[in-house]
C-alpha cells in the first residue's frame, strides 16, 4: 500500500504543480499571426538612414509578422524586392544598390503578399551623390511633438510651401513628444501626426531633447537604448551615410550632397558619465575627429539645447545652456561649422556670422563679435548682402534657435537677446535649409506662411559671382 501512494505521488503531483505554477505565473502570450487575419498597421512607414544608394523602410504592426518591401521606378511596376522571414512587429527593412537622387514608389506588406500599404503616394528619392553641387532642401523641426494646433498649422505650411517640391530630408531638433518621451506620446504627438505626408516621403534624422529623456529615469549611457527613442529610430552610427562612425545612436554624422550633417546629444551622458560640453566626454572626441576628416563644402551642426536664448528659456542662468556655451562652442568654431540649429526654447531667434562670443547676454559687443555686420537677407534693402566666407579660414557661425514647430511662445525679462539679430515669439515654424554648390539660403517658414527671417551664406566666391552680386560695402568684411 505504502509503495502504491509513493507511485501515486510521483506521477499525479508533478501536473497538479505545474497547474499551480500556471496559476501564479502567467504564460507570456507572442503575438503571432493567424490563418486569413491580416495584420494592422500600427506606425508608418517611415524612412531612415537615406543614403545615394540605400533607404531603410520601418513600420509597426499589431502582430508579428513577416516583413517584404516591393518597389520599383514606377508605381505601376515594382519589379524589385526585399524580404525579410523573422516574425517580427517593428519591421526594418534595408534597400540596397539603388540609384542616387532617384526617385523610387513602394509598398510594404508580408510575404504572403498582403499589402498594408502602398500606391502613387509612396514614394522616395534617394539622396544626391557625395559633394554633388546640386539643389538640396533640408527642413528642421524643433519640440515639434505636444499634439497641439500649432504643430498641425506649422506642418500645413510646410507642405504649402513645398507644393510639388520635395525634400531631401528632414531633422528633428528634440523634444519629439511631450511630455515624457514615451512610445504612447510618439504614437499619438509624432508618428500620427506625421503619417500621411513627411514620414512616408521623406528621410528623417532626428536628434534628442531632455523631454525624450523623461521615460528612462536612468543616467546610464548603458540603459539609453530602452528608451522609446532609440526603440523607434534608426541611425547610421557605423558612418553607412558618411563621416566618421560615431557607434552610439546617440550622436552621429552624415552627408547630403556637399552638406555635412552632424546630430548631436546635448543631454545624455556618454560611457564615462560625461556630457557633450565636457572636454574628456566621448561625444566631443568624436566631433572633432569627425570634423577633421570632413572634406565637404558645408557643415551644419544640430543639437537641442542653445547656447543663445532669452525665449521660453534663458541662457544667462541654465547651468546646461551655460556650460555649452562656455566649453563646446569653441570646439565647433574651431573646425569650421558653419550653421547650428538648435530648439528647447519655443521661439525662433537668429544671430548674424559670429565667432569667440562664449559669455553672458550682457557681454556680446557686435564690433568685437561679429564677423559681418549685414542683414544677409540677400533682398536688395540696404546692407542685406550674403555673408562671405571662405574654405580657408572658415570663420564664423550663424546660431539660430527654432524650437517651436509645436511648442510655442516665451520671454524672458531681456528678450530679445543682444546676440540675435532677428527674434519671434508669437507665431511658430520651422527653418528651410536650401544649399546649392557654394550658396546656402535658411529661411524660417512660420505658422501663418510668412517668412519673417531668412538669410543667406556664400563660400568661395569667384569673381564673376562678386561681380554678379549686389555691390556693398560689407560683402567683402
Amino acid at each position: 500500500m505504502q509503495s502504491f501512494r509513493i507511485l501515486f505521488f510521483l506521477l499525479v503531483c508533478p501536473f497538479v504543480l505545474s497547474a499551480q505554477d500556471a496559476a501564479v505565473k502567467p504564460v507570456k502570450k507572442v503575438r503571432r499571426p493567424l490563418m486569413g487575419i491580416q495584420a494592422d498597421l500600427i506606425r508608418g512607414p517611415y524612412l531612415q538612414m537615406a543614403t545615394p544608394t540605400s533607404m531603410t523602410i520601418r513600420w509597426r504592426t499589431g502582430v508579428y509578422d513577416r516583413s517584404r518591401v516591393k518597389y520599383g521606378l514606377s508605381s505601376d511596376n515594382l519589379n524589385m524586392r526585399t524580404d525579410d522571414s523573422t516574425l517580427v512587429n517593428e519591421h526594418i527593412i534595408n534597400l540596397t544598390g539603388l540609384k542616387p537622387f532617384t526617385k523610387y514608389y513602394y509598398t510594404i506588406g508580408n510575404l504572403a503578399d498582403t499589402t498594408l500599404q502602398g500606391d502613387a503616394d509612396n514614394f522616395f528619392y534617394t539622396l544626391p551623390e557625395k559633394d554633388s553641387e546640386q539643389f538640396i532642401r533640408i527642413a528642421g523641426f524643433g519640440d515639434c511633438g505636444n499634439n497641439s494646433i500649432n504643430q498641425r498649422i506649422v506642418r500645413d505650411q510646410v507642405l504649402k510651401y513645398l507644393g510639388d517640391n520635395h525634400l531631401n530630408a528632414w531633422i528633428l531638433m528634440g523634444d519629439n513628444a511631450y511630455s515624457d518621451g514615451t512610445d504612447a506620446e510618439y504614437q499619438a504627438k509624432f508618428f500620427n501626426i506625421y503619417k500621411d505626408d513627411l514620414l512616408k516621403k521623406y528621410p528623417l534624422y532626428p536628434a534628442p531633447g531632455n523631454h525624450d529623456y523623461h521615460d528612462f529615469h536612468s543616467a546610464s549611457a548603458a540603459d539609453q537604448n530602452k528608451m522609446a527613442y532609440y526603440q523607434n529610430f534608426s541611425m547610421p552610427t557605423k558612418g553607412e551615410a558618411g563621416g566618421v562612425p560615431s557607434g552610439t545612436e546617440s550622436y552621429y554624422s552624415y552627408d547630403i550632397g556637399n552638406v555635412h550633417f552632424l546630430s548631436l546629444d546635448s543631454y545624455g551622458p556618454d560611457n564615462k558619465g560625461l556630457r557633450m560640453y565636457e572636454e574628456m566626454g566621448e561625444q566631443v572626441e568624436w566631433v572633432k575627429k569627425d570634423l577633421q576628416a570632413n572634406k565637404s563644402k558645408w557643415v551644419v551642426a544640430y543639437w537641442h539645447h542653445p547656447p543663445y536664448t532669452m525665449g521660453s528659456h534663458d541662457s544667462d542662468k541654465e547651468s546646461l545652456l551655460v556650460k555649452i556655451r562656455e566649453n563646446f562652442l569653441k570646439t565647433i568654431e574651431e573646425y569650421g561649422v558653419d550653421l547650428v540649429l538648435c530648439g528647447h526654447s519655443h521661439v525662433y531667434e537668429r544671430t548674424k556670422l559670429i565667432k569667440g562670443y562664449y559669455g553672458m547676454e550682457a557681454d556680446f559687443d557686435p564690433k568685437k563679435h561679429e564677423l559681418n555686420s549685414s542683414t544677409a537677407l540677400s533682398d536688395g534693402s540696404k546692407n542685406s548682402a550674403p555673408y562671405m566666407k571662405s574654405s580657408k579660414d572658415n570663420k564664423g557661425t550663424v546660431y539660430v534657435v527654432s524650437g517651436s514647430a509645436g511648442a510655442l511662445g516665451g520671454k524672458k525679462a531681456t528678450y530679445p537677446h543682444n546676440a540675435m539679430f532677428y527674434s519671434n515669439n508669437e507665431v511658430g515654424g520651422v527653418v528651410i535649409l536650401e544649399v546649392q554648390g557654394n550658396r546656402l539660403n535658411l529661411k524660417w517658414v512660420s505658422s501663418d506662411g510668412k517668412i519673417y527671417d531668412q538669410f543667406t551664406m556664400m563660400k568661395d566666391v569667384d569673381k564673376a559671382q562678386l561681380k554678379a552680386l549686389k555691390q556693398d560695402k560689407e560683402i567683402t568684411k
